[in-house]
């Protein structure tokens, strides 16, 4: 099989080298289509596949095509590719809000798989969510499956407005998760520690929170019981969260998010 890349940003390259570090594509059968010139040569130093600028020249060729551009650009992509396009391709499409539908319409393909991925997966610890159009076979689908869990952990869902949803949830939710332990750093340091003390013991309170969470059977509810003893310092910084409904403008927040993503598959 070939695989053809669109897009050497960030995200087209933590495919390309995810697929090459799991043996499932050959780097001679690994394309990167780069439409800059200046990024292509930096690109062909990295040594992660083949890399074309010019989409005439590899397009026709990939069996498999992932979509990793900005959704802003996907109206020029389209009008670029799909002179070159063939109803037996697969198209992985990454751009957060555009529709399988609009990808249908605007390359004049069937085959769409619509995925989310979260920047996690730079380091093999992301989480995808994805779905397809009902003209990707099952085998297809499986092979996209094992194609996105080498950047960590996948789940097919059933309908698009899933994929909005992690969008707001895991797609954007690193962000929350940075603003908050932004926030402690900074409280730490307010209260003596120097930068690296402060960013050392929040990093690693959240990652003992988070393996915590997941070893186990208990709620975020009842680990936050554990922790907050009556009248003690867990309680008491609980309470301000609760006084000033942090907890809901988390949630609202995200609303936002997936607000925004919907807006987007809408042109």
């Amino acid at each position: 099989m070939k695989i053809l890349i669109i897009g050497g940003g960030n995200m087209g390259k933590t495919y390309a080298r995810s697929l090459l570090r799991a043996h499932l594509v050959n780097p001679e059968d690994l394309m990167v289509l780069e439409r800059s010139t200046e990024q292509a040569e930096k690109l062909r130093g990295e040594k992660i596949g083949v890399v074309y600028t010019d989409p005439a020249a590899c397009l026709n060729v990939a069996d498999l095509i992932i979509l990793a551009v900005k959704p802003q650009d996907s109206a020029s992509l389209f009008a670029t590719l799909r002179p070159s396009t063939d109803p037996q391709q697969v198209y992985l499409s990454i751009m957060a809000g555009i529709t399988i539908e609009t990808i249908q319409r605007g390359l004049g393909v069937e085959k769409v798989i619509r995925a989310m991925p979260n920047l996690p997966a730079q380091i093999g610890l992301g989480m995808t969510s994805y779905t397809a159009s009902d003209a990707v076979t099952r085998i297809e689908l499986v092979l996209v499956q094992n194609l996105l869990n080498t950047t960590g952990k996948a789940i097919y869902v059933d309908s698009e407005h899933a994929i909005d949803a992690t969008t707001a949830i895991s797609g954007s939710g690193p962000a929350y998760v940075l603003y908050f332990m932004e926030a402690m750093i900074e409280a730490a340091r307010e209260m003596g520690f120097n930068e690296s003390q402060a960013e050392l013991l929040v990093a690693q309170t959240f990652r003992g929170a988070v393996e915590l969470q997941m070893k186990n059977d208990l709620s975020c509810a009842e680990w936050i019981a554990r922790v907050s003893s009556k009248g003690g310092t867990t309680e008491a910084a609980m309470n301000t969260f609760r006084a000033t409904s942090v907890f809901e403008d988390i949630k609202n927040g995200a609303k936002a998010a997936l607000a925004r993503a919907e807006e987007l598959g809408k042109g």
